[in-house]
């Protein structure tokens, strides 16, 4: 297992040099990163009850204020906001798997990259968007991030939904693994080369 590393590892070498992208997404998709104006919008999300039974967070906003402010000082996680024909549905983390939690728990590849996603418009669920956003990440990190061998997601292991979404965007689930938060499969998709 790789172990997760971090700044005061004292081993640069181990760490991914680079934070991780922040891709373009095709039509009718954009991705942007969040601003501090945003924390509004996440913490409404965060709130509402399809999100909260999901991720668990639904803090205060001046928390979700200091989430923001920490990621966006950072190199590990990029927050971003995701819309779809100009209208925003979700709420998204961008990280470097070697520099999380998650790289205890599986041999993670120091430019591995996770995905933590939350369609935050509830009305927007269960049309197969959920899926197609998923392919639509997925593809644009690989194709930013040409070190990237690996996108993986940890979503909780009763979330019937998220798996299939997963598996229909190309996505295999790998393992179970006991996180500090929750019991959770863990899905990998991986960059396919050509022959």
């Amino acid at each position: 297992m790789t172990r997760r590393v971090s700044e005061d590892d004292g081993d640069p070498a181990r760490l991914p040099l680079r934070p991780p992208p922040v891709p373009a997404l095709d039509a009718p998709w954009s991705l942007r990163l969040v601003t501090p104006h945003d924390a509004a919008t996440v913490h409404a999300w965060m709130h509402r009850p399809h999100v909260a039974t999901r991720w668990d967070q639904a803090w205060s906003r001046e928390r979700w204020d200091a989430e923001i402010a920490r990621q966006l000082a950072g190199e590990h996680s990029r927050p971003c906001l995701v819309a779809r024909d100009g209208l925003e549905l979700a709420y998204v983390e961008i990280y470097r798997v070697a520099r999380d939690g998650l790289a205890e728990h599986y041999d993670a590849g120091p430019d591995d990259l996770g995905l933590h996603v939350a369609i935050g418009e509830e009305d927007r669920t269960g049309f197969g968007l959920g899926t197609a956003l998923l392919t639509a990440l997925a593809e644009a990190l690989l194709a930013a991030d040409p070190a990237c061998e690996r996108i993986v997601l940890e979503p909780e292991e009763g979330n019937a939904a998220m798996h299939r979404a997963l598996a229909k965007a190309g996505f295999v689930a790998t393992a179970r693994v006991r996180l500090p938060h929750k019991v959770a499969l863990l899905h990998v998709r991986e960059r396919v080369t050509a022959a």
